[in-house]
C-alpha cells in the first residue's frame, strides 16, 4: 500500500512550497509509529475532536495513514538511493589510486618514448598539469588519443598499445564513478527533498489531529496522553 500511498500524494508533495517544508528531527521509523498510534486512538474520540474542536477528520486524521505510507515509500526510495551513492564513493576510493598509477605510468612511458620528440614532449607535459579527480580522468583519454596517435614511437620503445585501450576504458568508468560518488555528499538530492516535503505533509496532520486532542482532553489526562510526542518527552 505505501506505493499506492506515495503515488496518490505524489502531485500534493510536489506542490508544497520549498518554503515551508521541514526537516525530519527524530528519526523517520518513529515519525511513522507514532503516526500510526495517533490515527488508533484518535479513532476513539472521533466523535467528540469532530464536535468540540472542529477537526476536519477526513482531510487530516483519516489521511494520516496515506501520508505515512506516502511517506515511508519515499523514505526507502532515499536510503535506497544514498546507499547507491555511498557504495559508489567506497567503490571509487578503491579504484581511484589504481588509476592514478596507470596515468602516472604512462605519463612516465610517453615522456621516454617521446623524448627526442619536443612536439609530443610538450604535448605531455601540458596533459600532466592539473591534479584532481577529473584531471586525471581526462588525461587517461587524452594519453590513450596521444599514443594511438604516435604508435610507431611507443612501439620502438616496447610500449604495450594495449594499455592504451585500458586507458581509454578506465577513464570511462572512472568518469562514472566519480559522476555517482560524488552524489554521495550532497544533500540536495530530489529524492531527499521529496522525503521531507512527505514528512511536512503528514507532520501536518499529525499536528492538527494533536492540537485538537490534547485540547478537548485538556482535563482528562487519561485520554490528553494519547496525543503527546513520546518520542519527544522520553
Amino acid at each position: 500500500m505505501s506505493k499506492e500511498n506515495y503515488e496518490a500524494k505524489l502531485s500534493a508533495l510536489q506542490e508544497i512550497a520549498p518554503e515551508t517544508v521541514k526537516i525530519p528531527n527524530m528519526p523517520i521509523s518513529n515519525v511513522l509509529q507514532e503516526a500510526e498510534d495517533l490515527y488508533v486512538w484518535a479513532t476513539e474520540d472521533k466523535e467528540q475532536l469532530e464536535n468540540n474542536s472542529g477537526l476536519d477528520w477526513e482531510q487530516h486524521a483519516e489521511d494520516i495513514p496515506v501520508r505515512a505510507g506516502a511517506l515511508r515509500h519515499v523514505q526507502s526510495l532515499w536510503i535506497s538511493e544514498r546507499y547507491g551513492r555511498e557504495e559508489a564513493q567506497k567503490n571509487w576510493k578503491e579504484a581511484a589510486p589504481k588509476a592514478y598509477q596507470l596515468r602516472d605510468d604512462l605519463l612516465d612511458d610517453f615522456r621516454y618514448a617521446f623524448r627526442k620528440r619536443s612536439d609530443l614532449i610538450n604535448r605531455v607535459r601540458a596533459i600532466a598539469e592539473g591534479h584532481s579527480h577529473a584531471d586525471m580522468i581526462q588525461d587517461l583519454s587524452d594519453l590513450s588519443v596521444l599514443g594511438k596517435n604516435n604508435a610507431d614511437e611507443l612501439t620502438a620503445a616496447r610500449f604495450d598499445l594495449g594499455k592504451l585501450n585500458i586507458a581509454a576504458a578506465q577513464s570511462d568508468a572512472m568518469a562514472e564513478l566519480l559522476a555517482k560518488a560524488n552524489g554521495a555528499t550532497q544533500e540536495n538530492s530530489e529524492k531527499k527533498h521529496l522525503r521531507d516535503k512527505a514528512y511536512t505533509h503528514l507532520k501536518e496532520a499529525i499536528d492538527e489531529v494533536r492540537d485538537a486532542g490534547k485540547y478537548v482532553f485538556r482535563h482528562h489526562p487519561e485520554r490528553y496522553k494519547g496525543y503527546l510526542n513520546h518520542y519527544k518527552n522520553r
